[in-house]
């Protein structure tokens, strides 16, 4: 009996320490919210538990025989984590059209000739286009969230971008290095992660990695030719504590400048691979031949999700991405072995689609769009908000429960809903109840407040 009981009052204490754990790391993080609601689950988890020892002793053996059972199925529920194939990853069937973008259409000038011939093919855009053009438009003075220091630092970002798009390309070495696939995949891959890239990937590209007509830049309307047999995708992290001040001027600032990074270091890895002797091309924001978050979803960095973004298993979707596509030898990656749970996390979370400000994210299930099993976002609902704001908004990605910090608390819990059926379930509960089903928007951290 006295095993029993310890056993019981050890248990209770587990569980008060860990509630007590989650209020220091919710504090650190500022939600006073969930510092609150952990204290309460501090003294009501552990009070069955604690309460043994006010149990009679005639009692103690039932009471105590009894918790710990309940404690021993819930944990065997928690085992359970079966694969059913409605949530099975989907690979798509068919090529994408850049000119389609919302980036690419934002291009066009009125009573151009690219701009009749874009509508002339594609009518179905030209009355949706001409609502979001009517607006303030992306970074402009007459926008919701309009600051003349925060889009100047964006709009320095996109300029350093801009010509950066002169070096995506280049001559390789004469004579081509002698390495092996392993050792030369180790080190891009090291090397990448010692310049801050969040995660790195090879994929074996595919004919839908790559879009089938350029939509941007000089090259507009040119046929894309799939050139290389690797892509290497890069991630890049967007800082968390700027992301929660969305959808104001500083997560434009905040998208732009890693844009900008992921494009540094995309560049930096196809002119190493070309001074090795072999093909390689930087694909940067502005400068893409293929569609990035196909590319890191094969390359096995995540999934995509709900909006239409990579979800990836350590930051979610609050990352920016570049490829470097090459005829370099390489070992390409596995599969994300949680791409089956983030999809089935997703279409139970839906908390990116009830925050949206554009209502852009679809509420239903996935259906298949463009040769593949997919959610589809409305495009032009989502850019018609960013035209009214004035910044490429971020709501979905900052709300989104994967997106949390790195600390102990959110790893505990992406493993958790990696590989508990229930837990994937209780998840999205509980983050509505310590952080809001519609959390609110933090204002700007001090220094941005110029």
């Amino acid at each position: 009996m006295d095993f029993l009981h310890n056993l019981v009052l050890s248990i209770g204490s587990l569980f008060a320490l860990l509630m007590l754990v989650t209020a220091v790391v919710f504090f650190t993080e500022k939600q006073f919210r969930a510092v609150w609601i952990s204290l309460l689950f501090f003294i009501l988890i552990p009070f069955p538990f604690f309460f043994s020892a006010l149990i009679p002793d005639v009692f103690l053996f039932w009471y105590d025989g009894a918790l710990l059972s309940f404690t021993a199925v819930l944990f065997v529920m928690f085992l359970y984590n079966p694969k059913r194939n409605k949530f099975s990853p989907s690979t798509p069937t068919g090529q994408n059209d850049e000119r389609n973008t919302m980036f690419s259409r934002r291009e066009l000038k009125s009573n151009t000739p690219a701009y009749r011939e874009y509508y002339n093919l594609f009518p179905q855009h030209e009355a949706l286009d001409s609502n979001w053009r009517q607006k303030p438009g992306l970074m402009s003075p007459r926008s919701v969230f309009y600051n003349p220091v925060l889009f100047a630092a964006a709009e320095a970002s996109f300029k350093t971008i801009s010509w950066l798009g002169n070096h995506i390309n280049g001559n390789q070495a004469e004579k081509k290095v002698d390495i092996s696939p392993e050792k030369l995949t180790r080190f891009v891959k090291s090397w990448m992660k010692k310049q801050a890239v969040a995660d790195v990937g090879v994929a074996s590209m595919k004919s839908y990695h790559y879009y089938h007509t350029k939509g941007r830049g000089v090259q507009y309307n040119a046929a894309v030719k799939m050139r290389y047999a690797y892509g290497i995708a890069l991630t890049m992290e967007m800082d968390e504590n700027v992301m929660q001040t969305s959808p104001k001027a500083s997560v434009l600032m905040e998208s732009a400048e890693k844009y900008l990074h992921s494009g540094i270091s995309a560049i930096q890895l196809a002119a190493f691979l070309r001074e090795l002797g072999f093909n390689a091309q930087a694909h940067i924001d502005g400068n893409y031949e293929v569609v990035c978050p196909l590319v890191a979803r094969d390359a096995g960095l995540g999934e995509i999700g709900r909006m239409g973004l990579l979800m990836t298993p350590k930051h979610g979707p609050r990352v920016r991405i570049a490829v470097v596509t090459t005829d370099a030898p390489l070992i390409v990656d596995k599969p994300s072995t949680v791409a089956h749970r983030m999809i089935e996390f997703c279409y139970y979370c839906k908390k990116c689609a009830a925050i949206c400000p554009g209502k852009a994210i679809p509420k239903s299930d996935r259906k298949i769009e463009d040769g593949a099993l997919r959610w589809k976002i409305n495009s032009e609902a989502c850019f018609t908000y960013w035209a009214v704001s004035g910044t490429d908004c971020g709501r979905c990605i900052t709300v989104c429960p994967y997106a949390h910090g790195t600390n102990f608390l959110h790893r505990f819990i992406r493993f958790g809903i990696e590989h508990s059926l229930l837990f994937r379930r209780l998840a999205i509960s509980l983050d509505d109840l310590f952080y809001g089903k519609k959390p609110k928007s933090k204002p700007l951290l001090s220094w941005m407040q110029v």
